[in-house]
């Protein structure tokens, strides 16, 4: 696979931004890393390893972006409403610095979302908060319900990144154009959430693909098998 290595200064994030990339063409997928994990962990775990052959075919380019968990939702010394607004502006970060230079790179109009564990929440908040630029979602073991991370705070921050509680009344139309895949297994401590989503998706009449594979845990063996599923389906 061809690898490169990106590194920009975000006037976002008021601080540098690393990723890599994996391929030349083809569809672009901005893949998150779980719960304050790095660009590089996917490669290292061996998800990238795992759809080699779609990357080397030209059918995806694969962007592995950093995360800033230990900066917003993980970072309690900070309140409630500080670490959501630093998720903000990672969001915005994605919406009109990474998307742009995706699209420009792939000449495709929309790119896709994917991420195992809490990176499948990112996956599917950013998805469902701008489903205007997202053609699919790939979620693996994702969570969707953020709550648990803010002591009890709530607010307006909070219910607009709270896939759970902003998508029933979320009557976007792209909506119903996203091909959505939620992926968990009869063992995943997250089988609860991607059941509950797709309660709430099924209530729209939005179509998507649950899928609980049995026998297996919350864990890469099991996403490096979603993943390649998934992406051979484009």
């Amino acid at each position: 696979m061809v690898e490169t290595y990106k590194k920009w200064y975000s006037p976002h994030l008021s601080a540098d931004f690393e990723l890599l990339t994996f391929g030349e063409s083809g569809y672009p997928i901005v893949l998150f890393p779980t719960s304050m994990g790095r660009y590089y962990e996917p490669k290292d775990f061996k998800l990238l390893e795992s759809v080699a052959q779609f990357v080397d075919a030209g059918k995806v380019k694969i962007y592995c972006v950093d995360s800033i968990d230990k900066l917003s939702w993980y970072n309690k010394s900070l309140s409630p409403a500080d670490r959501i607004r630093n998720h903000i502006w990672y969001d915005q970060l994605i919406l009109k610095e990474l998307a742009p230079i995706a699209r420009q790179e792939t000449g495709k109009e929309k790119i896709i979302t994917a991420g195992c564990s809490f990176g499948g929440y990112h996956a599917a908040n950013f998805a469902f908060r701008h489903p205007w630029l997202v053609s699919h979602l790939f979620s693996m073991s994702g969570i969707f319900d953020i709550r648990g991370q803010l002591d009890g705070f709530y607010n307006d921050d909070a219910y607009f990144n709270n896939p759970i509680d902003f998508l029933p009344h979320d009557q976007n139309r792209e909506l119903w154009n996203m091909k959505i895949a939620l992926g968990t297994t009869d063992r995943d401590p997250c089988k609860p959430d991607n059941e509950k989503l797709s309660k709430i998706l099924t209530a729209k009449g939005i179509d998507h693909w649950l899928d609980i594979r049995d026998h297996a845990d919350h864990d890469w063996p099991i996403w490096r098998e979603m993943f390649p599923a998934y992406i051979s389906q484009l």
